[in-house]
This record gives C-alpha cells, sequence and structure tokens, in this order.
C-alpha cells in the first residue's frame, strides 16, 4: 500500500524500507504540510473522544505531570435501558485543558478512519502490527516523567509544539516481562529540542524519553501522534514454540512419571526438531499470514451495489501464481483461484482502494467474495475519505 506518511517517513528520516525501525535514534521533517492535517487536529480529536463510550486507562487525562483521577473527567450515564455507560465530560476536559493540562487518547486508530489507514499502511510496510495514540496539551503543562517503551515509537509532532528530551538505552533490548528491572535511566542524552508541526522521530524500544510544554508558554498548544511497532523477539518466536509443542503427547506428558523417570534426552530432541520445522523466518511468515483483520463493513447488496472495495488484511497478502492457479494467503485465509483472476486479485488486495464498476461484473463477484472472506472491505462515502489524496486508487 503506498501512503503519503509511510513515502514522508522514508524521506525525512533517509530510509529505503523499513529496515532502521528499532536500530537507532532518528530525527526529521515532513515535507508534506497537508499530510499533518490530515492525519489529527486537536478539534477532530475532541470529537472524536466526544462521540465514544470512554474508560480509563485509555482515555487519561495529567494536570501538573500527575494523572488526574478519573471520576474528575468521566461520567456514568445511565440510558432509559438502564444501561450504564462511560464517557468523556466534555466540559470538564475543556477546563482541565483551559487550566493547563494534557488529554491521552490510545488507539486511537480504532476510532479514526484516517488513523486507521495510516496505521494498516505502517503495518504492510514494516511488518509489524502499528497502532496509533494522541496527546494533546494546552499551556504551560508539564508531560510524562523519563521513561522507556517496550515497543518502537515514530512521534509525529502535528500542531504545536512540545520539548522533548532522548537518551540510550540503559538495558539492551529491554522488555515488559523480563529477567531484569529497568530503573536506572541512561545518562547518554542523544537529543534535546523542541517538536514543531511537521517534525518527527523515531524512537527505538527502550530508549529513555520525556516530553513537556513546561517553559513553552500559557498560550500555546501541542498535538503529537505516536505510531507504536511491537516488533517480534526470540522470546515471543519461543513462546509460539511452546504453544506448537502442546500437539506432540510427549511435551503434554507429565514430566515426573511413576517410575521417577524423565526422558529430557527425547524432549531436547523434538524441542530442536520443532525450532528447525519452524525457524524464526516460518514463524514470522505464518503469523502474519495467521492474524485476522480487524472488524470492518460487510457488503450488503440491498443497501445498493458495491461501488468501493479495498483490502483489509492486518498484514500484506502473498499472491502466488502456480500453474493455472493463484493462491492467495493472508488475514488467516488461504485462497485459491483461477489463473485469469491473478490480475484483478493484484488490484483488489494491493491496498488502495477499487472503483468497481456496472461494465465489470466479474472483478465485481471477486471482490464480493474477498469481502465475505474477509480480505476485503466495502468502502462507504465516509471510509473513502480516509483513503483520498493519502492512497492513491487503483493502479493496476
Amino acid at each position: 500500500m503506498e501512503h503519503r506518511l509511510v513515502t514522508g517517513i522514508e524521506k525525512a528520516f533517509g530510509w529505503d524500507g523499513p529496515g532502521p525501525v528499532g536500530t537507532a535514534f532518528a530525527r526529521g521533517h515532513l515535507a508534506d504540510p497537508d499530510l499533518i492535517t490530515r492525519l489529527m487536529t486537536p478539534n477532530r480529536l475532541l470529537e472524536t473522544i466526544r462521540h465514544r463510550h470512554l474508560a480509563n486507562p485509555q482515555l487519561r487525562c495529567y494536570a501538573e505531570g500527575d494523572e488526574v483521577h478519573p471520576s474528575l473527567f468521566l461520567s456514568t450515564n445511565v440510558n432509559r435501558r438502564r444501561q450504564a455507560v462511560s464517557q468523556a465530560d466534555m466540559a470538564a476536559l475543556g477546563r482541565l485543558l483551559n487550566d493547563g493540562g494534557t488529554v491521552v487518547l490510545d488507539h486511537v486508530d480504532s476510532f479514526d478512519p484516517t488513523l486507521e489507514v495510516a496505521c494498516r499502511a505502517l503495518g504492510w510496510w514494516s511488518g509489524e502490527l502499528a497502532s496509533a495514540n494522541a496527546y494533546l496539551a494546552v499551556g504551560d503543562t508539564d508531560g510524562f516523567n523519563l521513561h522507556w517503551d517496550d515497543h518502537d515509537v515514530i512521534a509525529v509532532q502535528l500542531s504545536g509544539e512540545k520539548s522533548w528530551e532522548v537518551r540510550g538505552p540503559s538495558r539492551p533490548a529491554p522488555m515488559y516481562r523480563d529477567a531484569e528491572r529497568n530503573r536506572t535511566p541512561s545518562d547518554e542524552v542523544l537529543w534535546q529540542g523542541t517538536m514543531r508541526a511537521g517534525d518527527i522521530m523515531h524512537i527505538p524500544r527502550g530508549f529513555w524519553h520525556t516530553a513537556t510544554r513546561i517553559g513553552s508558554g500559557d498560550d500555546g498548544h501541542s498535538l503529537h501522534v505516536t505510531f507504536g511497532l511491537t516488533k517480534r523477539t526470540g522470546v515471543t518466536w519461543a513462546n509460539f514454540l511452546s504453544d506448537a509443542a502442546r500437539a506432540d503427547e510427549d511435551f503434554r506428558t507429565d514430566l515426573e512419571r511413576s517410575d521417577n523417570t524423565v526422558d529430557g534426552d527425547v524432549l531436547a530432541k523434538k524441542l530442536a526438531e520443532l525450532a528447525r520445522e519452524y525457524d524464526p523466518e516460518r514463524y514470522l511468515a505464518e503469523l502474519r499470514a495467521n492474524t485476522p483483520p480487524a472488524r470492518h463493513l460487510p457488503h450488503i447488496p440491498v443497501f445498493g451495489p458495491l461501488q468501493y472495495a479495498v483490502a483489509v488484511t492486518e498484514f500484506e497478502p502473498v499472491i502466488t501464481p502456480t500453474g493455472d492457479t493463484v493462491q492467495v494467503v493472508g488475514g488467516g485465509k488461504r485462497l485459491t483461484f483461477h489463473g485469469r483472476a491473478e490480475s484483478a486479485l493484484r488490484s483488489l488486495l494491493s491496498g488502495h482502494p477499487v472503483h468497481l464498476t456496472d461494465d465489470d461484473q466479474d472483478r465485481i463477484t471477486l471482490a464480493e467474495h474477498l469481502i465475505l472472506e474477509g480480505l476485503c472491505a466495502p468502502l462507504t462515502a465516509e471510509s473513502l475519505l480516509a483513503y483520498t489524496g493519502l492512497v492513491p486508487p487503483d493502479i493496476f
């Protein structure tokens, strides 16, 4: 999927593909000024919060550097059927921001179509699941204390400005669940400065960082979005092998048996064979092929004809011609089609919105089948806007 955000990131960092993700700190500037306002604006973020049922910790607020208790910005309303729902108290959020505070909405891509498409493009590009968090701060307010994340981050400053400090790691490749605690910040300061609209940073996992508006003045604000990329590790591969071992009765059998023997040699040999059979490359390929897509609209023919369709798998589907057939692997499905469908498949599964016209009934039928299988989804006038100007239409 060709997305302006991915293109902008590569140009800003001087990258040729996703290989440098997670390897080193990087800074740059998006040369496309329209892109940053397309991704998110302060008012659109507040509108997103207003229209959703949200709870803590997905929606969090901070004032003077401390987290605000959820009861001060969330309200519980009871509808006519006596169902209690949690939602933001928008008046309280307004007071908090006007008094110099910060609002954080995690996984905003699950609510906003434009950021949803941006995260899918990053996932196809990087081969890892991507998600987006939004941070809106007003006035002379502090941010988070010096900390590190257990995933790689690409931070994009969308509006206003914020001061950052980024340090190197104090433990190589730390993890959320780790063998040692990682609480002592590194003394190595890699960068101190102010992020302004269009500036971007890549902060690898384990690199310490903090951001603040202290000293920036009471009459300003900051909106930035962080795209999180959680890369797989040797530990996640080992966990996969542990789950795969359950298929073998020897691994399910008690280690301590009635005759007090433990056949460790057999288990060690089988574990080594399993590791060779499912090496890291195969593990990653199958993980991406078997990841199901998120929720998307179905096609309901009585509502009208199918006009636009787009691929919605979390990772790019693999299309393999074999003789007279074409195999498609992705979204947890393995499908086989006649070879004549290859061109249409490559179009529909390209990640670009495809306009379907009445004179191409074969492609419409194929699109309906891919939607039924969960690899594609129909686009409404509203969801199509998430692609317009950011992802070019069908290029095949």
